[in-house]
């Protein structure tokens, strides 16, 4: 089998492409990654070294997806993830669409070419932020969670699921990604070929290029242990936002389980995170990091940031009826594998930001 990433210099790319050279014996895998991402440079030689063939490209350039040999599947791991991007000033709204819309567009089209397989890494915040924001929570040791009378359809127990509301307001970033979703479902039954689409929870281990608005519980740990400033904003200051985790070497076993089966009669887009049992708050993150490495003083403002909201978990229940797929790395041991890291690595901020 012949795999394409794009995007597989950045942390999911190169943890997945890694995962799948162990579990598959004389698996090819090509990659492509434009290098804009501070701290992707780092990854090139170390894959290169397993065998895999890096191009340095652009998936936004029709001229060098051209340049790339024909695959069996194409695993998309390549985006601006930021939900602030278009918005801070470090983008426009149009270069963010040109790269997470357009870069998919020039993806499919590879794929409808070459008859591969598609299979898009998207993200929980294609979900409605207004009935999120609206959630009726209580606190409960330091942390968010929905009130039993919440009243939001479509939140189990678990969490967000499937059905749960996508439309607007999701954020730019967001919106770039459910229409690369729409767009890929489009492709698949007007020109006939595979697609599966994950919509992962909050991605973490060792190694992740960690910023307050991507990668934040990464960037957490390292900023503790380097004692660097540390800030809780908005929800009151007080940290108490919940998000769930996932090492992305967890998705590896259920990519190549939809490679292997890819007439599979279950619904195209799945929840694939860590869930309720790996969520945590930053109050209780940073209760970890004062046992872990000592205290730190974090201090805190309440006006809170564009698009942030305070609770999000997503229910991947139904990938577990649909692939037999659950995620096996517990919290404590993605944020040991982080802090190991970290210690080793106490410049790494200062590298990939």
């Amino acid at each position: 089998m012949h795999i394409l990433i794009t995007g597989i210099c950045g942390f999911a790319g190169s943890s997945i492409a890694r995962g799948l050279l162990e579990r598959l014996p004389g698996l090819r895998i090509t990659g492509i990654d434009n290098l804009i991402r501070k701290g992707s440079q780092m990854n090139l030689n170390s894959l290169r070294s397993l065998g895999i063939s890096v191009h340095v490209g652009d998936i936004r350039n029709e001229s060098d997806l051209a340049a790339l040999p024909a695959s069996d599947w194409l695993i998309d791991c390549a985006a601006n993830p930021s939900v602030l991007a278009g918005v801070d000033g470090s983008i426009s709204a149009s270069e963010l669409f040109d790269h997470n819309l357009g870069g998919t567009i020039h993806l499919l089209e590879y794929c409808r070419r070459h008859r591969c397989g598609f299979i898009l890494l998207s993200t929980s915040r294609v979900y409605s932020i207004f009935p999120l924001a609206a959630l009726k929570l209580e606190i409960q040791d330091r942390a968010f969670r929905p009130a039993p009378d919440h009243g939001v359809a479509n939140l189990s127990m678990e969490g967000i699921t499937e059905q749960f509301s996508t439309e607007p307001p999701v954020s730019l970033y967001g919106s770039s990604k459910r229409c690369s979703e729409l767009i890929a479902l489009e492709y698949a039954m007007t020109f006939d070929f595979p697609v599966w689409i994950n919509r992962c929870g909050v991605l973490a281990g060792a190694g992740q290029f960690g910023k307050f608005d991507q990668g934040v519980f990464s960037y957490w740990i390292h900023s503790w242990a380097a004692r660097r400033s540390l800030e809780y904003i908005g929800f009151d200051g007080t940290g108490c936002q919940v998000r769930d985790f996932l090492h992305p070497r967890d998705i590896v076993s259920l990519l190549i389980d939809q490679m292997n089966d890819p007439l599979r009669k279950v619904f195209p887009i799945m929840n694939i995170s860590g869930g309720r049992g790996n969520s945590m708050s930053l109050a209780q993150m940073s209760d970890w990091c004062a046992a872990r490495f000592g205290n730190h003083q974090v201090t805190s403002q309440t006006t809170p940031r564009p698009f942030d909201i305070p609770w999000l978990v997503l229910d991947s229940s139904e990938a577990g009826k649909s692939w037999n797929w659950k995620p096996v790395t517990p919290l404590t041991a993605i944020f040991e594998e982080i802090a190991r890291h970290a210690e080793t690595n106490p410049h790494w901020l200062s590298l990939v930001s």
